[in-house]
């Protein structure tokens, strides 16, 4: 009824007496309804103070933990042709297998003998230094021996000068003899010409005076030449020791000079043999490299220089290989403002792409289709994509990553962080604000060990 007419029915009778009245004004409508909102009111309340961890968030990709793990393509050192295959793209090959064999494209190699021929260069030239090393040894024996000789040959002119001057002694003293018998003949011949003018002695006695005199002055002269003689004697041994000196001395100093010359062959011979050497090293590690072989255990992935008599330079890849065994890791990327949330050991959730996941984020311990995972690297530069690098490897105490995963899938990532009730966490993401900055136990247990 509207109640617009002003006899009011509603005033003067009374309807809710009636039953269809009673169940209109007296009946309680959505009963059951209320009481829902009602528990859900009380549950959801008690729901604001559930503990929620805070966590970070990321994506990123399975890698290894070490590089060398790491899909890498093989390439050669040397320029060359592919002459034959033997693997096909998803072989399995050992280290050291056989992958492909190529030539030489350079003229300088064509020689399939050049190892050969250049070790026998290098055994003529170490003959050269065993010939040069005899020649240095024959020139050494001839210096000796030269020595020795001129030793012997001063030794020899030392003591004809020895000689020579006891000699000029002996005829010093017999020039004073002489002298001195010349002056007895002289005194004999003046007293005889004296008592032959007084008549005492007869002229032949003035004239054997005279003979014995001019005999005596004979002598004189004779025992003087003999002394020049013996002095010429000295004066000769000196030259004669002079002389030895300096012609062995020659003879010594060219016996030296083609030692020394030997020795600059055989040093020069030496260098070359140690050229030869190298290049016989180069050439049989050039030859080896020939055979491309597999670095170590794994799975050919793509051939990228496919055929046979293709040509290629140095340094460029010719096929891709995988490690068989591998560590896996993830690599997962942060926002700039998270980064000093994170820290080496922390624990993080990943889920993997292709992998059933029910993942609560704030509640990791119920989520289903997680592994654990551990932080072991933070980058310190950023990365192309302005955000940070971060490493995790897989969790020792948790459940072990599937094996069927691959490097290069994808991966999610969650950092746990503190845990918060529910309504703050609300109030937090409603306002903005980062997750709440902390320091791990094993931080503050080591500032508090420094601070005492």
């Amino acid at each position: 009824m509207l109640n617009i007419s002003n006899n009011q029915l509603n005033k003067s009778i009374d309807i809710t007496k009636s039953k269809s009245g009673k169940r209109v004004f007296y009946g309680r409508y959505y009963k059951y309804f209320n009481r829902f909102l009602g528990a859900f009111a009380i549950v959801g309340i008690i729901i604001m103070f559930l503990p929620w961890t805070q966590n970070i968030t990321g994506g990123g990709q399975v890698t290894t933990l070490t590089p060398d793990q790491r899909p890498q393509n093989i390439q050669s050192p040397i320029p060359g042709r592919i002459e034959q295959w033997f693997v096909r793209e998803g072989d399995f090959v050992a280290k050291g297998d056989t992958i492909m064999k190529i030539s030489e494209v350079k003229s300088e190699y064509f020689d399939p003998n050049l190892v050969q021929r250049t070790t026998q260069q290098r055994e003529a030239k170490a003959l050269s230094v065993t010939s040069y090393g005899e020649k240095v040894k024959a020139l050494n024996r001839q210096i000796g021996a030269l020595s020795q000789e001129r030793g012997l040959k001063l030794e020899q002119a030392r003591n004809k000068l020895i000689q020579s001057k006891l000699k000029v002694q002996s005829d010093s003293i017999d020039l004073e003899a002489a002298k001195t018998n010349k002056q007895i003949a002289q005194r004999q011949f003046d007293r005889t010409v004296t008592l032959q003018e007084e008549g005492f002695k007869a002229t032949k006695d003035v004239e054997d005076k005279r003979l014995k005199l001019q005999g005596t002055e004979a002598k004189l002269i004779s025992q003087e030449n003999k002394l020049l003689a013996s002095r010429n004697e000295v004066i000769n041994s000196q030259v004669e020791i002079s002389r030895v000196n300096a012609a062995y001395s020659d003879k010594i100093s060219k016996a030296q000079s083609d030692m020394f010359t030997a020795q600059s062959s055989q040093f020069d011979t030496e260098a070359q043999v140690t050229k030869l050497d190298n290049q016989v090293s180069n050439y049989q590690m050039r030859s080896d490299l020939q055979f491309v072989t597999a670095p170590y255990d794994g799975y050919i992935n793509k051939v990228i220089r496919g055929g046979v008599g293709q040509t290629f330079k140095e340094g460029e890849s010719l096929v891709g290989i995988m490690p068989a065994q591998v560590d896996l890791a993830v690599e997962t990327f942060v926002e700039p403002i998270d980064l000093p949330l994170l820290h080496i050991g922390e624990r993080v959730r990943v889920q993997f792409d292709g992998w059933p996941a029910i993942v609560f984020s704030g509640w990791p311990n119920v989520s289903y289709g997680t592994y654990g995972a551990k932080v072991v690297a933070i980058e310190n530069f950023i990365s192309d994509n302005g955000k940070f690098r971060v490493l995790l490897a897989p969790d020792e105490e948790d459940h072990k990553w599937p094996k069927d995963i691959r490097a290069g899938s994808g991966a999610f990532t969650m950092a746990l962080l503190d845990d918060v009730p529910i309504w703050f966490e609300l109030w937090r993401q409603l306002n903005g604000f980062p997750p709440n900055y902390y320091q791990p136990e094993r931080a503050a247990k080591t500032k508090t060990k420094k601070a005492h």
